[in-house]
């Protein structure tokens, strides 16, 4: 049977209608086996020319063709897996066994089929917006289908994000799942969709981000794992959360508007908590004053009641002796800081008292400095 691929072939190759092998599918990423019909013919063209132009010897004919086997039975035989791959063995459709970076055998395609996906590289997904590097005009292209959703509350978010995954299980990737990039695409859009939708737009746009991100990326995994996947999802990022251009003007000054709300009420908060406690601050020092002016008063009301009952009893023991004291005493208090002129009644007529007026006056203080010094 012919393993060409032309038109007019009526192989296996003719029939997929997409060049693939039998089953819709030629081997990928270990190389197609070389055609051994097109070798073939063309070995034999060139022996033609040789052997009209003289001729070769047996030995070296034979001797060629060992080698042209010999190359021919190493391509079909062998394969390849690089570093960041993993090699899926496929006999007659059916998987065999995955081999490691390194080379190995196989049987020729169609027996053996050979897929290599990439199980280390780390994919990226983008919804909502399209990287547009390497063309003429490189930049970003915006995707309002995908980016427009609907939140909790009735409003309308424009929101770009990217997802970040990797295989995880490449059995599973290849054979439950047909387009892996689009599957994980529409699972990450489907995802944000019910997280935004069960959510209100106000968190959204400020401090519920991270847990957005979480929560899509908690809800892609769980999808991709009922599907059998075998798909890590690694992050889910969002790059923009706004509300649409047409309305993002209002969505600003009320932002605004919040945020001097909040700047007022801190500002309030701020100085209750400064006034209050210097109130009830001077509450308890008043409360405290007049409690240690209670106390005084009650003591020295209840030292002078003692006093005076125990004046009173000595007064009833010895009541003369008692009000000579208490005059005495009292004199003394009078007199004890006053200037005091002492006449003699019997020192005759003949004295002439004498009256110093200007002692009579207050006496300034003496000065304790000398002025100047």
């Amino acid at each position: 049977m012919p393993w060409n691929n032309q038109s007019g072939g009526g192989g296996w190759k003719s029939g997929g209608g997409n060049g693939g092998g039998p089953w819709g599918q030629g081997p990928s990423g270990g190389g197609q086996p070389p055609d051994l019909e097109e070798m073939l013919k063309r070995g034999q063209d060139k022996v033609k020319q040789v052997m009209h132009g003289g001729g070769i010897p047996g030995p070296l004919l034979f001797l060629v063709a060992v080698i042209a086997c010999a190359v021919i039975a190493w391509q079909a035989f062998t394969f390849r897996v690089n570093p960041d791959e993993l090699g899926v063995v496929m006999r007659f459709g059916k998987f065999v066994e995955k081999y490691p970076p390194g080379l190995h055998f196989r049987l020729p395609y169609p027996i053996d089929e050979v897929r290599l996906p990439k199980v280390t590289r780390q994919n990226i997904i983008e919804v909502g917006v399209r990287s547009t590097a390497g063309r003429l005009n490189a930049g970003v292209r915006d995707e309002r289908a995908e980016s427009l959703m609907l939140t909790g509350d009735e409003n309308i978010v424009d929101i770009d994000f990217v997802v970040f995954w990797r295989i995880q299980d490449a059995e599973k990737y290849l054979f439950n799942i047909q387009n892996p990039d689009t599957t994980v695409k529409e699972v990450a859009e489907s995802a944000m969709r019910e997280v935004v939708g069960q959510s209100n737009i106000q968190p959204i746009l400020t401090q519920e981000r991270q847990k957005t991100e979480e929560a899509v990326q908690a809800l892609m995994q769980r999808t991709l794992d009922s599907y059998g996947a075998g798909i890590q999802v690694d992050q889910v990022q969002l790059q923009k959360v706004d509300p649409p251009g047409e309305v993002i003007d209002a969505f600003r000054d009320v932002q605004a508007a919040r945020a001097d709300k909040e700047r007022l009420q801190n500002e309030a908060y701020a100085y209750f908590n400064k006034v209050v406690p210097e109130a009830r601050g001077q509450a308890d020092r008043i409360l405290q004053g007049a409690e240690g002016y209670k106390q005084q008063v009650v003591n020295d009301a209840t030292g002078q009641t003692s006093r005076f009952l125990q004046v009173y009893d000595q007064y009833k023991n010895a009541p003369e002796v008692t009000r000579r004291r208490m005059f005495l005493e009292t004199m003394e208090k009078v007199l004890g800081g006053t200037d005091k002129i002492i006449l003699d009644s019997k020192g005759g007529s003949g004295v002439v008292p004498y009256l110093p007026l200007d002692r009579l006056q207050p006496r300034a203080p003496a000065a304790t400095t000398e002025e100047g010094n």
